[in-house]
């Protein structure tokens, strides 16, 4: 069976863009990330507050439309109390988010949860100020 000669490709001109075939991979987080937007805790809660349920509301409306997006909800903790407490509010936090989504109408094995408690903080620092925007819940996509 004769063989067919390969097609010769020339190098790309000098400035030209290059793009490289690349795997499927995941949306890009500037994509995805300011259409679902984070939820806030207070101290030491779990507790959806009012702003929080009307922000997951929206995320809600959001994941309904792209029914093909699946989000990993991980949940925050500020500096204060132990890493164990902190690991398990942080899960409490992600847990009632997710219950929260899927009362609206979000299939559960689409929302994933995760804990972070204090060990990624959004803010650092030791007051007020910071700590109210690291008791959070925040989400990721796949």
């Amino acid at each position: 069976m004769p063989s067919t000669p390969l097609k010769e490709i020339p190098p790309p001109k000098a400035g030209a863009d290059v793009v490289e075939p690349t795997e499927t991979k995941r949306s890009p987080a500037s994509v995805v990330q300011p259409a679902l937007r984070t939820v806030y805790f207070d101290y030491d809660s779990a507790q959806l507050r009012e702003d929080a349920k009307e922000t997951l509301r929206e995320n809600a409306r959001w994941l309904q439309e792209h029914p093909q997006v699946e989000v990993q909800v991980q949940g925050h903790c500020d500096e204060r109390g132990t890493v164990e407490y902190n690991f398990n509010l942080g899960q409490r936090r992600a847990d009632a988010v997710k219950a929260f989504l899927v009362a609206l109408g979000i299939a559960p094995n689409r929302i994933h949860t995760i804990s972070y408690g204090k060990e990624r903080p959004a803010v650092l620092g030791h007051n007020e100020d910071a700590w109210r925007l690291n008791r959070r819940a925040e989400f990721h996509t796949y």
